[in-house]
């Protein structure tokens, strides 16, 4: 008799043990295919920010630079007046409240919580836009063209020049998920993009982005879903096959207008002179710079410095620069209190084998969609008109600036949105 007792108790314990792994895989499946947008606020703890402070004002200090410029990286006497301010007197709860006074929310798209800001303009009939990031960027980038976007009759513009403005946080990047295998690349960011707007109810939407954001928009428009009616550039795939093969040398190809032989040698220069050591490393060996800059405040400023205009914003004087030190302060304590920093860099290893400024690598003359552009002269390199019209077959929009650089949205938040209002309005 006992011993049936125990096997019906073995059994029983079987069936439960069935059930919950049955119930847990379910609950697996669910969570995976989870669609639902979920409010979400900023809320660093004082915990968090006091430990910032305190490993930034107990930074180990480096032996002085050898040379009397910013050859060999972010000078010491510039960053220790820097780390003074940053540990004393900088208050992330001002960057906090300012991401907090408009719409964020999550929703998980492949596997991946992606964090987004939304905002609706209030005028009928705006147009959707998604706006896209890069290193070492962030969603800050756009703060400044939020309220000009979304509201331009206060800014210059028209009603019917308004924009819904969404404006995602990469894989890996702040407050969306950080991705636990390989694999995302420009062209899987560009389909969580796609599946974001659907979410979000847009039939026809259109996409901007520089840097990384660039390519990611320009594989959407490779991808050319149904609904996306026009990307836009700030740093477009438009670089000649023979241009990419003479970079590095000293010769400009002989049948260059005097145009392209200065944004070859813009270029050129970059190269030449180390301004890309960061891409080469990140490309190479991610994991490997990850351990310090995700253990020392301080060395995930002066690695970020690496790329050029962050050093000069960060330790400029000039109170009308955008942006400003806080704001570079912002976007750095971002990355440090998200402990995103490792988890970005993995973007330069997804993409290693592509260099999205190469017209014939990035395919962009199978893009079908309109394309509109955008140079700003002190970018790492100003596409000249003629490569823009020969990279895309249906170039709607190319205009060259007189000011701005990389970070265009972040420098000159007036004249970006401006570009994109007439970008746009062909499309509409």
């Amino acid at each position: 008799m006992k011993t049936i007792n125990n096997l019906s108790r073995l059994l029983f314990t079987g069936a439960l043990m069935v059930q919950f792994a049955i119930a847990s895989a379910q609950n697996k499946t669910e969570l995976k295919n989870d669609e639902t947008i979920r409010p979400f606020k900023v809320n660093i703890s004082d915990a968090e920010v006091k430990d910032l402070r305190q490993r930034i004002l107990q930074t180990r200090w480096p032996s002085k630079e050898l040379v009397n410029d910013e050859k060999q990286g972010a000078k010491l006497a510039k960053m220790q007046e820097l780390a003074q301010y940053w540990g004393t007197s900088y208050d992330w709860k001002k960057a906090e409240a300012r991401l907090n006074s408009y719409p964020q929310f999550k929703t998980k798209i492949d596997g991946i919580d992606i964090h987004f800001i939304h905002v609706k303009s209030k005028h009928k009939n705006a147009m959707p836009l998604i706006l896209s990031h890069g290193w070492p960027g962030s969603v800050f980038e756009f703060m400044g063209v939020i309220e000009p976007l979304t509201n331009p009759t206060a800014y210059g513009g028209k009603a019917e020049d308004a924009f819904d403005i969404v404006i995602p946080s990469l894989p890996g990047f702040g407050f969306s998920g950080k991705p636990a295998v390989e694999g995302w690349g420009n062209d899987r960011i560009a389909k969580a993009w796609i599946v974001l707007m659907k979410r979000l109810g847009y039939k026809n939407y259109v996409a901007q982005g520089g840097d990384w954001g660039a390519g990611i928009v320009h594989s959407m428009a490779l991808q050319a879903p149904q609904g996306l009616l026009a990307i836009h550039s700030n740093l477009p795939a438009t670089l000649p096959n023979e241009a990419g093969m003479a970079l590095g040398g000293n010769t400009v190809p002989e049948s260059f207008s005097q145009k392209e032989r200065a944004a070859f040698e813009q270029l050129n220069n970059a190269i030449k002179t180390g301004g890309f050591i960061y891409k080469t490393t990140m490309e190479g060996r991610p994991q490997g710079v990850s351990y310090s800059i995700s253990d020392s405040p301080v060395g995930l400023a002066g690695w970020i410095f690496l790329h050029p205009g962050f050093d000069e914003w960060s330790f400029g004087k000039d109170p009308k620069q955008l942006p400003t030190r806080d704001q570079v302060l912002d976007d750095i304590s971002l990355y440090w209190l998200t402990n995103s920093a490792s988890s970005a860099a993995q973007i330069y290893w997804e993409n290693r084998n592509i260099s999205i400024i190469s017209a014939g690598m990035m395919q962009s003359d199978k893009i079908t969609i309109p394309v509109a552009v955008t140079t700003f002269p002190k970018d790492v390199y100003a596409s000249p008109e003629s490569w823009a019209k020969r990279a895309y077959k249906n170039l709607v929009y190319f205009h060259e600036v007189d000011r701005g650089g990389h970070f265009a949205a972040w420098e000159h938040p007036q004249l970006f949105s401006e570009e994109l209002r007439a970008a746009f309005k062909s499309v509409r």
